[in-house]
């Protein structure tokens, strides 16, 4: 998308040559400390492209002449940074780039310290992943406050998690609705009985300015976008109306207003109601919603009018932005307000909250959160003040630029909008999703024959959610296959059997494009109630009972077996051979089964599951002396042995 300079800029630009430096720099500061970083950037390029250095073989060796010279480059790198900063302000991380990457050869590091940090979170941005890793590890090991670190290692994290993405993606379908988008911003869509409902900043007939508006366009029709008129006299000047929500019956609408004032932007929800096919003056919410002196925005309404979600910075969250809820009465007002909680709000900014009722989830979008850079779409399960951790949705559905305002279709369960600053130097485009149907397919087999295993229960989970989402039971081979919206981040199998021990496994990677996801073949363990299952690779010092380390894989495996089966209680035996007193042998295999023992109950395994018993030498499965009676010790080694036993199942 070009970037575009707002007209009404370009009224307050002065006519004045690149050698009246002076003047821009003082314009540009002005503007810079007043938050108008696009007007900055265009003063301080200015500035930036009329200082350049003199051939060196036309510069002067005194000495008076290399300090004015030194000053001269100070003041430079001066423009630089600011330059560098306004572009990374305004989002447009692709010229900010260039200006802290020129600044990076040349300005000393204890001058500008956070250079390296803003232009490594300037490479993220634009995808450039790896050489952010290298501009982010290079400040966090030289951070001069503890405030910046914490943010370079969080993108630090971010980084290798998107790089992971990309070479992983998920199967969603992510393209742009070039129907609806213009030349500017346009975001915030959603759908509410046939249209479409989306803000737009574009220029309308004799428009100088670039102002928000609310559009609808009908589904069957949408290449006539309309603005709403809500019929308001703005004593305020210029009025900015975006994001709008509406409930199931389309005549109540919930939408952020907002202007400037003293360099700062206000903004508060406002409500509209549909009267006779006219939209009525919005009216501010009270200050259940409205906090005085505080900013609230991006509201979502539930379909039955009954519950608001929007995002502002007042106090009582946990930083920045937060995502809140409150109750609405019968006209629409705000009764009551909370906060979702830490475990979905951060420090940092939540915005755009859209909550599905039928599944309970919450989408919103945080840059507090592991992502792939700036704001990412998360999801997060619950209602009423209890919310599961949120989880990323993902590359393609999140990008390395900003993404904001995820909704569902109503009509299409697999479809979704997003707004997006991907493929963008500044502005938010509205695209829609859809996720890929797939297949999850395995065989389940018997460990100790390899046999195909008919009539074993598969379930396929979500593993923050208990319950299943569907079952299958294995064909005459063993086969099982799931068809599944590629909409979850993540599956897992829980395969059983009567007899077997139950296994638990994530179902494997997804890549678009690929229709199936085979599981390697499956193989479930049989077991008997009291009968010994002998344990391989369990070894002890010479004499006595210290566990050595080469046995923790062997028991990591047994912890799982404990873990995906809660209900059973085993018994860990030691057996020796026949060296040595009864009473020895004995008090050493009572040792080494209770090693064995503590290391499940450093695992989280209940005591209550887990029993120790020494057995000595007294149950051997081999003979401990050959029919001539000379030393067997292949025999021996046998009856050496570590055992586990099922005592119950219930």
């Amino acid at each position: 998308m070009k970037k575009l300079l707002p007209y009404f800029l370009l009224l307050f630009f002065p006519l004045v040559s690149f050698g009246q430096a002076k003047n821009y720099r003082a314009l540009a500061d002005t503007a810079f400390n007043r938050h108008e970083y696009y007007t900055a950037a265009y003063y301080y390029k200015h500035i930036a492209d009329g200082t350049t250095d003199e051939p060196k073989s036309n510069v002067p060796r005194s000495s008076a002449v290399k300090k004015i010279n030194s000053k001269k480059a100070e003041s430079n790198q001066y423009i630089i940074y600011r330059l560098a900063e306004s572009y990374r302000l305004y989002k447009d991380y692709t010229d900010a780039t260039i200006w802290y990457a020129q600044l990076a050869k040349e300005a000393p590091t204890a001058q500008y310290p956070l250079v390296p940090l803003w232009y490594g979170i300037c490479l993220q941005a634009n995808g450039k992943y790896n050489e952010a890793l290298v501009q982010l590890k290079q400040f966090a090991d030289n951070a001069p406050d503890p405030q910046y670190a914490a943010l370079a290692k969080k993108e630090i994290i971010s980084c290798e998690y998107a790089l992971k993405q990309l070479e992983h993606p998920r199967a969603v379908d992510v393209s742009a609705l070039v129907f609806l988008n213009k030349d500017q911003g346009d975001y915030a869509l959603t759908v509410n009985l046939g249209r479409y409902w989306f803000t737009s900043s574009r220029l309308v007939d004799k428009d100088k300015f670039y102002t928000n508006r609310v559009y609808s366009s009908a589904i069957l029709d949408s290449t006539k976008a309309l603005a709403t008129n809500f019929n308001a006299f703005d004593k305020e000047g210029q009025i900015e109306y975006a994001t709008s929500a509406l409930d199931g019956t389309g005549t109540r609408m919930y939408l952020t207003r907002w202007y400037k004032k003293n360099g700062k932007t206000v903004s508060a929800i406002y409500f509209s109601q549909l009267i006779n096919s006219v939209w009525q003056q919005p009216v501010r919410l009270n200050n259940t919603v409205n906090a005085e002196g505080y900013n609230s925005k991006h509201p979502f309404v539930s379909a039955d009018g009954r519950r608001l979600f929007f995002a502002s910075d007042r106090p009582g969250g946990e930083g920045g932005d937060d995502i809140w809820e409150s109750n609405l009465d019968d006209a629409g007002q705000p009764k009551t307000v909370s906060n979702l909680g830490g475990a979905v709000n951060t420090a940092y900014d939540e915005q755009s909250p859209y909550y599905d009722q039928a599944d309970k989830v919450l989408f919103f979008s945080s840059n507090g959160f592991t992502g792939m850079g700036g704001f990412d779409v998360y999801r997060s399960e619950g209602d009423f003040g209890r919310w599961s951790a949120p989880v990323n949705l993902g590359y393609p559905v999140n990008s390395s630029k900003d993404d904001l305002y995820y909704s569902l279709d109503p009509t299409n369960p697999n479809k979704f909008y997003l707004s997006s600053a991907r493929g963008s130097d500044c502005c938010l485009s509205l695209f829609t999703g859809q996720y890929k149907f797939l297949y999850i397919s395995g065989r389940v087999i018997d460990c100790r024959t390899n046999g195909g295993m008919a009539g074993a229960r598969v379930i396929l989970k979500d593993p923050d959610v208990k319950m299943g989402l569907a079952v299958k039971v294995t064909d005459a081979k063993g086969d099982y296959v799931f068809q599944v919206k590629e909409k979850l981040p993540r599956y897992k199998l829980e395969i059983s059997q009567k007899g077997y021990f139950t296994k638990v496994i994530p179902a494997p990677i997804v890549k678009p494009g690929i229709d199936t996801l085979i599981n390697p073949e499956i193989c479930l363990q049989n077991y008997k109630i009291n009968v010994q299952i002998t344990i391989e690779n369990i070894y002890f010092d010479f004499g006595n009972a210290h566990l050595r380390s080469e046995s923790f894989d062997t028991l990591d495996k047994l912890v799982a077996i404990m873990n995906d089966n809660p209900k059973i209680k085993i018994e860990l035996g030691s057996h020796t051979d026949g060296i040595g007193t009864d009473a020895a042998n004995m008090k050493l295999s009572q040792a080494r089964a209770e090693a064995c023992v503590d290391y499940l109950l450093l695992q989280g395994i209940k005591s209550a599951r887990i029993t120790a018993r020494g057995y000595g030498k007294r149950m051997p499965v081999a003979p401990n002396k050959l029919p001539n009676g000379k030393d067997n010790p292949a025999g021996r080694q046998l009856n050496r042995r570590t055992t586990f036993t099922v005592k119950s199942a219930e």
